[in-house]
């Protein structure tokens, strides 16, 4: 192992975002991440540095502890909105809670099978939104909430604050009468958090 390149040792303690060697160097195994051809810790954990195969992974510590994977059903909350994504701040996976928050990204062509003119007609900041799982490249998550259970679960007035209600094909505050659109999931309102 290059000194220059890596100083992680087998079996040293990990936090995510913490360098453990370079793609020339290692194949990054579970654990990892690669951003920029440099490979990361993306759990709290034992490096585990495999010479003879040139592998890098990382053990996790935490027994059990839970990061999105490609395929998961997530709930998150939307933290901003742009024309043609969403950030979202992941807090469980599949209705068990997150050993931290994980972010995600919504696009615009991910929301649903047909045309989407803007995300600001699909979910506003605050709004609780159920979604799949697609991509984990450079440990951004990307989601989708292309089927017909996934959406916003719960949304609020963009005036007011005040919970939405569906109303056919629009939601509607009963506070302050505000009538926002949104991609709601087919449970919008009924689910536990």
């Amino acid at each position: 192992m290059n000194p220059q390149t890596s100083k992680q040792e087998s079996g040293q303690f990990v936090l995510p975002g913490e360098r453990l060697g370079v793609i020339e160097e290692f194949i990054p195994d579970s654990g990892t991440y690669v951003k920029d051809g440099v490979i990361y810790s993306k759990v709290v954990g034992r490096a585990l540095l495999d010479l003879v195969n040139r592998r890098v992974s990382v053990f996790p510590l935490i027994r059990g502890a839970l990061i999105p994977k490609v395929g998961n059903t997530v709930l998150g909350q939307v933290s901003n909105v742009q024309s043609e994504s969403a950030g979202v701040r992941i807090f469980k996976i599949n209705n068990k809670q997150l050993s931290g928050i994980f972010s995600g990204v919504l696009h615009i062509s991910d929301v649903q099978m047909r045309y989407v003119d803007s995300m600001f007609d699909v979910c506003k900041p605050g709004d609780i939104i159920r979604a799949e799982v697609i991509s984990e490249k450079n440990k951004v998550y990307h989601l989708s909430t292309k089927d017909k259970n996934l959406g916003v679960v719960y949304g609020f007035c963009s005036q007011c604050g005040y919970l939405l209600e569906q109303r056919r094909q629009a939601m509607y505050c009963p506070r302050c009468g505000k009538i926002e659109k949104r991609k709601t999931a087919l449970d919008y309102g009924k689910g536990m958090l």
